[in-house]
Formats: structure tokens, C-alpha cells, sequence
């Protein structure tokens, strides 16, 4: 199902949506809900991040076509290479992208994130997607000169509007075989698909559930694959994830 969250007359829901109709729910989204017969036109609201996280956990270096694009020196993880983004950073379909700087190089980065549907906490591999409620596309926008300063990448992809999410969370996806996308202006600028994670979804849960309590509602960024590109004000940059849909943002 395609959960969908969305402002109508100054009011905030949650939904589910099918051929452009959105039947409301009522109750906990990740507990006990209820899909109402009531409907509503999509075309009528405006699309919100589908999941306000409550925290936000990215990976880098996950597809090995990247590592050797980000640096001919870097060498491949032995391990996830994990870090924090602000959840403050987050906005939704069609927001726009504000770039903090006109003049250091900032790049899109398509990413399958995942959304945490059950609290966790040290699980294995192969129990690991039993704790996901669902997936939606990801932008990790990220600013290269000041990822490059600082050595670690929280201030460069944490400034406001720089973390894109959406159009709606998929919940019947498998994440190990999906095309993934990223058009600047109508031009493809990356082309991969998820089976070649270094990571795949799966370890990636049980390596940060390892060490950290996941919630209900976090996310992971699960890393992008080769071709990130420059962007700048004007340009827009659509996410395309096969089985999710299309996340569109403006530059400005």
C-alpha cells in the first residue's frame, strides 16, 4: 500500500492512496489504524514528507560504483559507514531546495530510505526487514566543500531543505532489486539499481540496530549510487525509484 501524509484546510493526515484517491486514516500509523470509506482527490491537497522521522541515520560509500567516483584512493567499507543528519533538514514533494551557498559545489544524491515501522534493538539479518513499515525516495543533498573541511558529513547534508522525502511511503517493496534514479532537468544523471549495495537493506538494520534503539518513524538513508552531479538554482531534480514513484524538487 502506498501510505500518503498530506495538509488539506490547514489540517494534517495520514492516508492511504490508490489510483489518485486517498482514503483517510484515524488512529497510530504504525500501530493500530483505521482506513476510513471516506475519500479525497489527490489533486486537492498538498503532499507533505511522508514521515516527520525522529531521527535520521544516512550511509555512505554503499554502492561500489561511488566509492571510486568520491575519491580514486577511497577503499571499499569493511563496515557500514554510518552517520547523523538533522531531521530538520527535511522537506517533501515539490518543496524547494535552498541552497545554503551560491558558490560551494552542492550535489543530489538518490537514495532508497527506509522507514522504521517497530521499535528495534540488536536484530539479526534475517529478521531485519520484519521491523520496516515501508520505503520512500530520498535526496541527500549534500554541500561537497564542507563535507571535504569537515572530514565527518552531519553539517554538510544537515542545513535546512537539504534532505527531500517522498512522494509516499511504499510498504509492498522488495528493497534488494530496484532501479534507481536521478533526472537534473530532464537529463539522467544517475542510473543503478539497489541489488548493487554493497549493504544491502537488510545488514544495514542489523549493523545500526547493533548499537543504536531504532523507533517507529526513523529513517535510513541507504546510500546513492554513481553519477552525483552538481545543481543549482532552477534546475529540478527528480528521484525515480521503480515500485515507489517520483520525487520532484526545484532549486533555488
Amino acid at each position: 500500500m502506498k501510505f500518503i501524509r498530506f495538509s488539506l484546510a490547514g489540517e494534517i493526515g495520514y492516508g492511504v492512496l490508490q489510483d489518485g484517491v486517498i482514503n483517510p486514516i484515524e488512529g497510530d500509523l504504525f500501530n493500530n489504524y483505521k482506513i476510513l470509506e471516506k475519500t479525497i482527490d489527490l489533486k486537492d491537497v498538498k503532499l507533505l514528507p511522508p514521515i516527520s522521522p525522529g531521527k535520521i541515520i544516512a550511509v555512505g560509500l554503499n554502492y561500489l560504483d561511488h566509492v571510486g567516483e568520491v575519491s580514486a584512493a577511497a577503499s571499499v567499507p569493511e563496515e557500514p559507514m554510518t552517520f547523523m543528519v538533522s531531521n530538520t533538514a527535511v522537506i517533501g514533494p515539490d518543496d524547494n531546495i535552498k541552497l545554503a551557498s551560491y558558490e560551494r559545489r552542492t550535489d543530489h544524491e538518490c537514495e532508497l530510505v527506509v522507514v522504521i515501522g517497530k521499535e528495534c534493538f540488536n536484530v539479526s539479518e534475517d529478521k531485519a526487514l520484519d521491523y520496516v513499515f515501508g520505503y520512500t525516495c530520498g535526496n541527500d543533498v549534500s554541500d561537497r566543500e564542507i563535507q571535504k573541511k569537515d572530514g565527518q558529513w552531519t553539517r554538510a547534508k544537515s542545513f535546512p531543505t537539504y534532505k527531500p522525502l517522498g512522494p509516499w511511503i511504499e510498504t509492498e517493496l522488495d528493497p534488494t532489486n530496484l532501479d534507481i534514479q536521478t533526472y537534473v532537468n530532464g537529463e539522467l544523471k544517475q542510473n543503478s539499481n539497489t541489488k548493487h549495495m554493497i549493504f544491502p537493506v537488510a545488514r544495514l538494520i542489523s549493523f545500526l540496530s547493533s548499537f543504536m534503539i531504532l523507533y517507529p518513524g526513523d529513517v535510513i538513508y541507504s546510500g546513492t549510487p554513481q553519477g552525483v552531479s552538481p545543481i543549482k538554482s532552477g534546475d529540478v531534480v527528480e528521484v525515480k525509484i521503480h515500485g515507489i514513484g517520483v520525487l520532484k524538487n526545484k532549486v533555488i
